[in-house]
């Protein structure tokens, strides 16, 4: 070979060329990058000695486009720019050949190692070059070159993470943002805007989200669409049929070895030296992609071997390895799980028995308890792996482990007040158990009595009780009649008929059982005590507050004795007697609260889902007696707690947020409370659905507020709305469509359109009848409501015949020494007294006034109120005698009990001047107004109403005009 002598000079003799440039071709369409391209224009600019980065990352995440993007906007900066393909020793001698012919193209015919060793010189004689190295497959690979290289600038890609320690400072490349996946896709599709944009572009972001924002996979995909002229939506269609094909199918023309497919078989050719770890990333493919518990692959082979091959999967970026937890791209899983008979990786046998796998590995990792908080925090990792598990595999492919898997995660999501998630959990475990092992299975049974449940708390209560009435037949024919768990099937099927308002069919059930429980197992025994604890619950839904306090003191009694007083079962008792005396002993309900609030706190923690329960029981307890700034108070702390330990969208937080939200309604202030309880709607609309009970609940509470807030006209579209999304969740018979149509009826009375309200009061209570029975306490609580509404529209005959009807259905549910008969009697009195039947009224008071002395006491305000509405009975007709002393007794007691300056001291006199000016006793009654006047100004103020009707009936006794019936009494 001749060459002239003058090119034979020594490599550190000669300049290079001006733009010796070797690059690929560059996309046109490159998007996003900027913290890469910049951390690349910090690193690699500058002089001195050698700096050399390797961009690594999975392949087809745009390694190479980056560095030829990159490389190719320094050409006015760096000469020679030279790009070799490095991914063997022999390609990177030939790409450093090829570099020195650049340099001195008569020297191109000299052997490659011959010029491999002059590039070598050159470069290490010479500054202000860029080499790229693409693909390296292996560090070692490029030590001798870097060895000799270091004046100038080197940049390295490649898919191994590890191994540049000590060569290179790494820059992991991750896929693309979402927005910038979407950018490079309509990108593709019109041209780079060469093109007009295809006439439907939906299912773009969808597209790009389902292969994982993956630069290759998107081109890839988008020069499909473009070749076949499909819609992304139609890709989206084909990739879910038939993803195998999909995966590994491109454009015409378009090289097969740069599908994503071959690109990740290629990586996996190379680790087949390490069998498990080819096992182990098709296990992954099963999981959710992000914090992969490392428990999930300890039972794939020794701890050695796995390491080893999660090392060797995380150096070729096929995974991300932390110490605790992996990561696999999405594309990689749905990839790896796409079976496909002509990849040696992808055999469908192999990918079949990954899954088996990963079902083992999972039920491996299951924590034992659904309900500590170490075993809650160890589900939360866990769960959304068995969901992906879920979502990726069909029902057919479940084995009889599957199912346990899936019945054990709807076991906790249901612990977790969850309902909505675990149904489908136990749909999928009771198809699979039913498959596997047959329909009348122990099992199968076990995971349908749970999906009943689950039907049951979500509220659809008629697809409840047909599934436990099924139910009940299976284990009728399994176990037998009186086998327990048919009497606990039995239990379960009498709460969903309580639940659904049918308390005539739940009681009678309930007591058959709790008899039949004790008989078999004794009075002792925690099913029995559930039975019973169950049962008091029951009768404390029909208003029969005694039943149900007696049985709530029994269970309390023998749980303090056979589970102790700290078990939780124990405190669950004493938190429902606590409740059932909220209605009539505010007072003893709170103080029950209180001390089982302290022991909670002390047996379970602050932040126990019971604990919390607890206090927001009293908050709603302080709320009742009227202690509203404290109830305030409780629902802030317990709503600070919940979103601290459940989060801000928990099903538990937004109830808190909704009681404190009717709280803030109830105190006045609408600022805070109206926005409050309309995000809670939204929350509910978003996390719960439009279904679920608690969001029908936010809905009614909202319009409630609005209620109270005096916005007539929103809160009837509320409660319209709320009546409308109740009837058609719950159907028309059940309770609380009931509830939403008196709450209507209501609004339209707050709004004085009577005519409207009446008719939605009257079909409320035929619901209530035909729902509860007439003598269910919310019937009677709706007839009084009605017959008040008659009584202000002066109906006063149809309003009378209900306060008749509502004392005695009282007094036959309740018994003549209720107080809730105490006060239909007082009603009844009343109504005959606003009829102008004062004579029929008396009678009704006097035995009201003895009834309360005997019940309530002569200091109760019941017994203080009915003492003064007897006395204006009499000075309704016209008995003066009887009326002044009357009203003389009453004002007397009212100023003893309640004290000078209280309201009803102070309307009580009022009557008394009225009394005292109808019996003629002018001057007597012109002291009384003038004294009552100025302790009204006092108290009320002088702009107050009550200060201007007392200051009314004082100008009236002044100018002589004759008082009679129109004297005024103070609200």
């Amino acid at each position: 070979m001749h060459v002239p002598p003058h090119e034979l000079r020594p490599p550190a003799s000669v300049d290079a060329p001006p733009g010796v440039v070797r690059l690929p071709a560059l996309h046109a369409s490159f998007v996003g990058r900027a913290r890469e391209l910049a951390l690349l224009d910090d690193a690699l600019t500058g002089s001195g000695a050698a700096v050399v980065h390797a961009v690594h990352g999975l392949g087809g995440v745009g390694k190479s486009t980056l560095a030829a993007h990159w490389a190719g906007a320094r050409r006015q900066a760096d000469n020679p720019i030279w790009w070799i393909t490095a991914d063997s020793p022999g390609a990177l001698a030939a790409g450093l050949a090829a570099l020195a012919a650049a340099l001195q193209p008569a020297l191109a015919r000299l052997p490659q190692d011959q010029l491999k060793e002059r590039a070598l010189q050159w470069l290490a004689t010479h500054d202000g070059w860029l080499l790229i190295l693409d693909n390296v497959t292996d560090p070692e690979v490029v030590q001798p070159l870097l060895a000799h290289a270091d004046k100038g600038r080197i940049l390295i890609t490649s898919r191994r993470a590890s191994g540049w320690h000590d060569t290179a400072e790494p820059i992991h490349l991750d896929a693309l943002a979402p927005d910038e996946a979407h950018t490079l896709l309509t990108r593709i599709l019109t041209g780079d805007g060469t093109r007009a944009a295809p006439a439907d572009l939906d299912g773009a972001a969808e597209l790009c989200a389902e292969v994982g924002c993956l630069p290759l996979a998107i081109e890839q995909v988008g020069a499909y669409i473009v070749q076949t002229g499909i819609t992304p939506r139609a890709y989206l269609r084909l990739l879910a049929e038939d993803p195998a094909y999909m995966y590994r199918k491109a454009k015409e023309g378009y090289d097969s070895e740069r599908t994503i497919a071959r690109i990740w078989a290629i990586t996996l050719d190379r680790l087949t030296d390490t069998p498990l770890a080819g096992h182990l990333l098709r296990v992954l493919a099963w999981y959710a992609p992000n914090a992969i518990p490392r428990a999930l692959i300890g039972t794939l082979g020794s701890e050695p071997a796995v390491v080893d091959a999660v090392g060797r999967l995380a150096a070729y970026s096929m995974i991300n390895a932390r110490e605790d937890s992996l990561d696999v791209h999405r594309l990689v899983q749905a990839v790896t799980r796409a079976s496909d008979p002509d990849d040696p990786h992808r055999r469908p046998h192999d990918i079949a028995r990954a899954r088996e796998a990963a079902v083992t590995c999972l039920n491996a990792a299951l924590p034992a308890a659904v309900d500590t908080p170490d075993s809650s925090s160890a589900w939360r990792r866990i769960v959304p792996h068995i969901d992906a598990l879920a979502q990726h595999s069909g029902p057919d492919t479940d084995t009889a482990l599957t199912a346990y898997v899936f019945c054990r995660a709807g076991v906790f999501l249901q612990h977790q007040l969850l309902n909505p998630l675990a149904a489908p959990y136990f749909e999928r475990a009771g198809r699979g158990f039913t498959r596997k092992l047959g329909a009348q299975h122990p099992n199968t049974l076990t995971a349908r009595h749970h999906l009943a449940r689950a039907y049951q708390d979500t509220g659809d209560l008629p697809r409840a009780i047909q599934l436990y009435r099924h139910l009940l037949n299976d284990y009728e024919q399994v176990w037998g009649p009186g086998h327990a768990e048919t009497l606990i099937l039995h239990r379960s099927l009498a709460q969903a008929y309580g639940t659904a308002g049918d308390l005539g069919s739940a009681i009678p059930m309930l007591e058959r059982v709790l008899d039949a429980q004790e008989s078999l197992l004794g009075a002792d025994h925690p099913a029995a005590l559930t039975t019973r604890h169950t049962l008091a619950d029951a009768y404390g839904q029909i208003g029969d507050l005694r039943k149900a306090i007696s049985q709530y003191e029994r269970v309390l009694t023998v749980s303090e004795e056979v589970l102790g007083p700290d078990h939780p079962d124990t405190l669950a008792t004493r938190a429902n007697l606590a409740g059932a005396h909220l209605s009539t002993d505010p007072d003893k309900s709170i103080d029950l609260y209180e001390r089982l609030l302290s022991d909670q706190e002390r047996v379970l923690g602050s932040e126990h889902p019971g604990t919390l329960t607890t206090l927001s029981s009293l908050s709603r307890a302080c709320m009742v007696k009227g202690e509203l700034q404290r109830a305030i108070g409780l629902y802030e702390r317990s709503l600070q707690a919940r979103e601290k330990s459940l989060g801000a969208k928990h099903p538990d937080t937004l109830l808190s947020r909704s009681s404190l939200g009717l709280a803030l309604s109830a105190a006045g202030d609408m600022a805070k409370a109206l926005p409050l309880l309309q995000q809670v709607l939204d929350d509910c609309l978003e996390c719960l659905g439009a279904d679920h009970p608690d969001t029908l609940t936010a809905r009614s509470k909202l319009a409630e507020a609005h209620t109270r807030a005096g916005n007539a006209a929103q809160a009837i579209r509320t409660h319209r709305h709320s009546l409308t999304e109740t009837e058609r969740v719950l159907g028309t018979d059940h309770p609380d469509t009931a509830t939403a149509r008196h709450n209507l009826a209501v609004a339209y009375t707050v709004a004085g359109n009577t005519a409207r309200a009446l008719p939605l009061y009257e079909q409320t209570l035929t619901d209530r009848i035909r729902i509860l029975g007439a003598d269910h306490p919310q019937t009677n609580s709706v007839r009084v409501t009605l017959a008040k509404t008659h009584a202000s529209a002066r109906n006063h005959r149809r309003a009378l015949l209900l306060f008749e009807q509502a004392w005695r259905e009282a007094e036959r549910a309740l018994g003549t020494d209720d107080p809730g008969t105490l006060s239909r009697l007082r009603d009844l009195a009343t109504a005959h007294l606003q009829a102008g039947q004062p004579t029929l009224s008396i009678p009704l008071y006097e035995r009201a006034l003895k009834d309360s002395t005997r019940l309530l006491g002569d200091d109760h305000v019941q017994t203080l109120g009915i003492r003064s509405n007897l006395a204006t009975a009499h000075q309704s007709a016209g008995n003066r005698r009887e009326a002044l002393d009357g009203h003389q007794h009453s004002a007397a007691e009212c100023r003893r009990v309640l004290g000078p300056d209280h309201p009803d001291t102070l309307g009580a006199l009022n009557n008394l001047a009225n009394a005292l000016a109808q019996a003629g006793h002018r001057s007597r009654a012109i002291e009384s107004y003038e004294r009552l006047l100025t302790d009204c100004r006092r108290v009320f103020g002088t702009d107050d109403r009550r200060t201007g009707l007392v200051a009314a009936n004082l100008a009236a006794m002044r100018g002589h005009r004759s008082m009679g019936t129109d004297k005024r009494a103070l609200p």
